[in-house]
């Protein structure tokens, strides 16, 4: 009770607020929409006002406070003159605008231009079913898709924890020793094992092996990745080949599929000693489901174990997103990529999850690095997590028993008919042998799709078909009814079904080991308990639906319900990736427009939408580039140009295309040295094959010397590839292609509003001036790209297709005009904020006109020389305000990068800055000795409930000041739910699995 009433008493205690400027207490914004509709028939629910946060007043307001009378003023002396683009390029008139209603009914046109057939082409795609509990509360929730990545533990402890369920479920299916928190997807994960098996070798071994049974789009994938490595990739029998000791001596690593892309199982575990005898590693691609009957590969010696998780209850949303699961050996988790979620705990000894490792990412590593990962996919990851929670293993295991059941009976009935099954050990697919019923393959498929079924397309002698979660009674007797009328055989009816008792799995290769035996995946299997559990994780995280989320370089802007909605209607999210492109005809026109308006905004040629990860796109439109010059017998040219103030992923995505960084110096005031770029680019003018720059650079500044640097770079051969990571500055004001690039990338989960779904999804689309166009990326299964394609760089031939909606519908409801409005007044916002920072914290950059671009860099290395303050301890404090940190010590180590984007207020970005103001006052009582350097409010930020309601309080400032610094947190308060957190400990004692049943019964 004396916890409860200092917690009370606390509350309670008189603090008045401070009232909002009386010029602004009367908004414009009294209606549905802040301006004056133009006639009686125009919309009243324009997306614009819904979007952009400052009304006409606040603006003004703003405005004036920077002693502007006009935007356009304001933004004449933002952006350089020299570099702005016609009003006309970005307009009503060439992108119009849609009201909400009117996109919803658009979304709704498209939707039903697809055609609803059900695919059983499988071929690593499921048609899953998401529990209604995980869907609602869960993918549809702005609680779990606002947040961004957990960088800051001690606000993001609920997904943190639903991640660590992910690496645990991971873990327990494929018995590896380590997980991590998920990848983009299967073939670029099998990439990454490929890699790894690479760099494990020291590169001394240079052929990677993939088996034959091994999906087309992941040997597309490894094709494209191993070219940048110079990797000798062979595909072959994986158990007849590998006995050519020569093959053997130059082996770091061996690709397997389990069950294999045409069902079989196969024994691996000879395999696997042959493979370890030649010193290489063996990677195994594996379904979660079928290892609920499977003999896990970790049991048969597979030292990399990699997947798509997404059949346990995420959508087929057109080929994602979902879900990659990675894991592998214990001695092999300092060099496994992405990211990794640990256990540790905070300074009062309470446990807690942090992101573990993280000197492995290419943020730190740079042109060091092997990878490039700088997103995973945690929202799917969640959800799959989560429906393995609800499920739990008992479940799990009846499903996939009712999988494998349903697959048999298929296989006895089709042979019945003359067809002849390729394998008698199988899970959930079979491939037969048609030739000796049919004269071609296309009778099947015919007899198929006259009833609204895809089959898998393979030869003209075979056809594939895979079942999942979702076949019922009725799909199981039509697809033996296919058969049967390729066969001239009448039709059969349930009453006809023979249930087969005995599994088609050989019994040494059968699962005896159990699963999933952790308390949280055996607890919450009511929907009332597991609507709860989702609730109480996601009470821990802060996202949107609290407070701005001020991430340089994140651009965390508002993620609309109006355009998530069409993400789950059943006409777009149970579409498979491989459907014949007459039944997609929505999804085809959808990305022709997406790709369209995409252009127009960059001003480039041609769209690739294939790459699923900003970092992906980097690496993408770095392999056109070699492709380009290879196309002019300049393959030779493998020298990359990257200035010091280029985003991180930069040099680790440049190095996976196969070219050498070498470094470009700036100037104390961030711009780019010219002298020396020019320097290099003549020095390497022979071999140089591109220049990476980001505009706005990572210093928050136009710098005006951008179409000149690219010039240099032309003027000695070279191409400009320009980061698109900061376009939100850019829309209608200036473009990619207007500054001198040659190809951009685009982050679709910034600058185009998908959320970041508490660390991924993401998409990275890639534009291309027209003499880069032939070469965007191909696809093995749908034709995708110019005539003279790269390869595949992503499993799915549009990438994460599903959410591509979301950008479209952003883009399509704010129109060219609202797109340029967004953009003028995010770089309002970060200029307001600056000016009201200023004479608190020190300003790092700006231009000749005092200017920032959309966001500001402030330099806190003063409060370190004065009162041993770090970066972190002001992030940290930021956390009692209720307030995410902005980008901490990136991209110089001691510096905070603030980006409010468009979204936000006057009022939020003012409630910001008084916290802002508030903390360095609260550093000067450290500095003039007021409080002490070890022991102060800020070295013990954050305060959680659990230590300010603590019986002891020894402390040398007052409850209130921790918990209550500012009057408005009495109304509305975020806690962290633990104290700041030991990353060291968590490093020295890496534990990345769920409690057992043994701690959690400790902890009791």
């Amino acid at each position: 009770m004396a916890v409860f009433r200092n917690l009370c008493t606390l509350i309670s205690r008189n603090i008045a607020h401070h009232p909002r400027p009386a010029s602004l207490k009367t908004s414009a914004r009294t209606l549905a929409t802040a301006k004056t509709p133009s006639s009686l028939f125009a919309s009243l629910d324009t997306f614009s006002d819904r979007h952009i946060g400052p009304d006409d007043n606040e603006v003004a307001h703003m405005l004036a406070k920077l002693g502007y009378d006009s935007m356009d003023a304001f933004v004449a002396d933002t952006v350089p003159e020299k570099i702005r683009v016609s009003p006309a390029a970005v307009s009503n008139e060439s992108i119009p605008a849609l009201s909400e209603s009117e996109l919803a009914q658009r979304a709704k046109a498209l939707g039903e231009a697809n055609k609803p057939f059900k695919s059983f082409i499988g071929m690593g795609y499921h048609n899953a079913v998401v529990p209604p509990v995980v869907l609602r509360n869960v993918m549809e929730s702005p609680a779990w898709y606002t947040p961004y990545t957990p960088y800051q533990p001690e606000i993001a402890q609920g997904r943190l924890e639903s991640l660590v369920n992910f690496q645990t479920m991971v873990m327990s299916m494929t018995s590896m020793d380590i997980a991590n928190a998920s990848l983009l997807d299967e073939a670029t994960a099998a990439a990454e094992g490929m890699v790894m098996a690479f760099t494990g070798s020291n590169g001394k071994k240079r052929t990677f092996f993939a088996d034959n049974g091994v999906a087309p789009q992941t040997i597309a994938v490894l094709k494209t990745r191993a070219k940048g490595f110079g990797i000798n990739l062979v595909v072959g029998d994986a158990l007849t080949d590998l006995s050519n000791e020569a093959l053997r001596a130059d082996l770091c690593g061996v690709l397997v599929q389990y069950p294999d892309v045409n069902g079989t199982v196969k024994d691996f575990s000879g395999l696997a000693d042959t493979v370890h005898s030649s010193g290489a590693l063996l990677v195994c691609a594996t379904d979660l489901l079928a290892l609920t009957m499977l003999k896990p590969p970790g049991e048969w010696g597979a030292d990399i174990v990699l997947g798509n998780s997404a059949r346990f209850g995420v959508p087929a949303g057109y080929g994602g997103p979902h879900a990659a699961f990675f894991a592998c050996t214990d001695k092999l988790k300092r060099k496994m990529p992405g990211r990794l979620i640990g256990r540790s705990r905070d300074v009062e000894g309470k446990p807690a999850y942090r992101l573990a490792l993280q000197t492995r990412e290419q943020h730190i590593r740079r042109e060091k690095a092997t990878s490039n990962i700088c997103t995973s996919q945690a929202l799917l990851a969640n959800m799959a997590a989560m429906y393995a929670v609800y499920h739990g293993p008992v479940n799990l295991q009846r499903i996939a028993q009712k999988v494998h059941g349903f697959t048999q009976l298929i296989k006895n009935a089709v042979e019945n008919y003359g067809y002849k099954a390729v394998s008698s050990q199988f899970f959930d697919t079979l491939t037969f042998d048609v030739s000796n019923v049919v004269k071609d393959a296309e009778a099947v498929h015919s007899a198929a799709l006259a009833v609204g079924i895809n089959l898998r397309r393979i030869d003209g002698r075979h056809v594939g078909l895979t079942l999942d979660e979702s076949v019922g009674t009725e799909d199981i007797v039509a697809l033996i009814n296919v058969f049967a009328s390729a066969a001239s055989q009448p039709p059969i009816s349930s009453n006809d079904l023979n249930p087969t008792e005995l599994p088609a799995i050989p019994e040494n290769l059968r699962r005896t080991s159990k699963f999933l035996p952790h308390p949280v995946f055996n607890t919450h299997h009511s929907e009332t308990e597991m609507l709860r559990y989702i609730y109480h994780l996601q009470s821990k995280d802060l996202g949107l639906v609290h407070a701005m989320i001020p991430l340089g370089s994140c651009t965390m802007k508002l993620n609309s319900t109006s355009s998530m909605m069409p993400l789950t209607w059943p006409e777009f999210a149970n579409v498979h990736p491989f459907a014949p492109k007459d039944q997609v005809q929505g999804y085809e026109q959808l990305i022709k427009e997406l790709e369209s308006d995409l252009c127009k905004i960059t001003g480039f040629h041609a769209c690739s939408l294939q790459p699923n990860s900003g970092a992906a796109g980097e690496y993408a439109g770095l392999s056109v580039i070699r492709a380009y010059h290879a196309s002019r017998g300049e393959g030779h040219r493998d020298i990359c140009l990257i200035p010091v103030s280029a985003h991180g992923t930069n040099p680790a995505s440049a190095v996976m295309a196969g070219l050498k960084v070498v470094p470009v110096k700036t100037h104390a005031d961030g711009n780019l040295d010219l002298e020396d770029l020019k320097a290099k680019a003549e020095k390497h003018k022979d071999k140089l094959a591109a220049f990476m720059i980001t505009y706005p650079s990572t210093f928050g500044v136009f710098e005006h010397g951008v179409q000149d640097a690219c010039k240099i770079i032309h003027d000695n051969g070279g191409q400009v590839y320009l980061d698109g990571a900061n376009l939100n500055a850019q829309i209608g004001l200036t473009n990619p292609a207007t500054c001198g690039g040659d190809v951009c990338h685009m982050n679709l989960h910034k600058t185009f509003a998908i959320p970041h779904g508490g660390g991924g999804p993401g998409v990275g689309p890639i534009c291309v001036a027209e003499h880069l166009a032939p070469f965007l990326p191909s696809h093995p299964i749908i034709p995708t790209g110019g005539d003279k394609a790269i390869s595949a760089v992503a499993a799915a031939p549009y990438g994460s297709a599903s959410i591509l909606l979301i950008s479209w519908a952003y883009i399509k409801m704010l129109g060219g005009a609202g797109l340029s409005e967004a953009s003028k007044v995010a770089l309002l916002n970060a200029n307001y904020m600056a000016h009201r920072l200023s004479g608190h914290y020190t300003l790092r950059y700006k231009n000749g006109k005092g200017r920032v671009a959309h966001e500001l860099l402030i330099d806190l290395a003063e409060f370190d020389k004065a009162a041993g303050l770090k970066v972190a301890d002001f992030a940290k404090r930021l956390q009692d305000y209720g307030f995410h940190p902005p980008t901490c010590s990136w991209p110089i180590s001691t510096c905070m990068l603030i980006e409010p984007t468009e979204s936000e207020t006057l009022e939020e970005i003012d409630r910001f800055c008084d916290a802002m103001i508030q903390i360095r006052k609260e550093a000067e009582d450290i500095i003039t000795g007021k409080q002490p350097k070890d022991n102060n409010v800020l070295k013990n930020a954050p305060h959680p409930i659990s230590v300010i309601a603590a019986e002891e309080w020894n402390r040398p400032y007052s409850r209130q000041t921790a918990a209550y610094p500012m009057p408005w947190l009495l109304e509305r308060k975020f806690w962290p739910t633990v104290s700041r957190i030991d990353d060291a400990y968590g490093d020295t004692h890496l534990i990345c699995d769920c409690p057992s049943v043994e701690e959690s019964a400790s902890s009791l």
